[in-house]
């Protein structure tokens, strides 16, 4: 008893481990990040001029990606035999994740170690997307409004009943919420998110800016 509790703040308190250049396809799960645009926007987007960001576009939380994960940690970088994808298979990717250039960056970091081809690990990462009802009143926002992160969580919970709250984690950045991450077997099961992910918002509140 007393070794399990050692090893739960060991984790709970350690940096994130992670590795680079690993051999693709050995990892546990995927963590599915989904990101509040407006946010993003507010925080970089702006910055860099991002077309996503341009008032009308209406993007809502879009796909930062879909990640593979250790139990403790995760890959990145990995080496693969699978050929990088084309600029028409990153460009195909826009419409749920804002660019192209987004998606590339996404296949060199984390798709590489999925282990998988890139039109078959982008098919995945859409199949991931697709199946996550967004809560649509999230959307229907006028105006920024300030509340608890366990607000988006609840609802997320709420539109998607077999998502379970230890498989589903709120972060913030500068005040507002940024993303919705949910934690998901190979064959995209939901499953409990091991602790290194585990961890909500620890804000009492922050920033949720609604869709331009």
């Amino acid at each position: 008893m007393m070794r399990s509790i050692l090893l739960a703040i060991l984790l709970l308190t350690s940096p994130m481990a992670r590795a680079e250049g690993e051999d693709a396809g050995a990892f546990d799960y995927y963590v599915l990040a989904l990101s509040w645009t407006p946010s993003w926007c507010a925080t970089e987007g702006d910055g860099r001029d991002a077309d996503q960001c341009d008032t009308g576009r209406g993007n809502g939380f879009t796909l930062h990606g879909l990640w593979p994960q250790y139990e403790v940690g995760w890959p990145s970088w990995c080496r693969t035999a699978h050929t990088d994808p084309s600029r028409r298979q990153t460009a195909a990717m826009a419409d749920i994740m804002g660019s192209g250039g987004l998606a590339w960056h996404q296949w060199k970091k984390h798709g590489r170690c999925s282990g998988l081809g890139a039109d078959t690990y982008f098919d995945l990462s859409r199949a991931a997307y697709t199946a996550v009802r967004r809560p649509t009143v999230l959307r229907k926002l006028t105006r920024p409004v300030e509340l608890p992160p366990t607000v988006i969580e609840e609802a997320f919970l709420e539109a998607n009943p077999q998502l379970g709250a230890d498989g589903v984690t709120i972060t913030c950045r500068n005040g507002r919420i940024a993303e919705v991450r949910i934690c998901l077997s190979p064959d995209l099961t939901p499953r409990t998110c091991a602790p290194d992910v585990r961890r909500d918002c620890a804000a009492a509140s922050a920033v949720f800016p609604p869709i331009r």
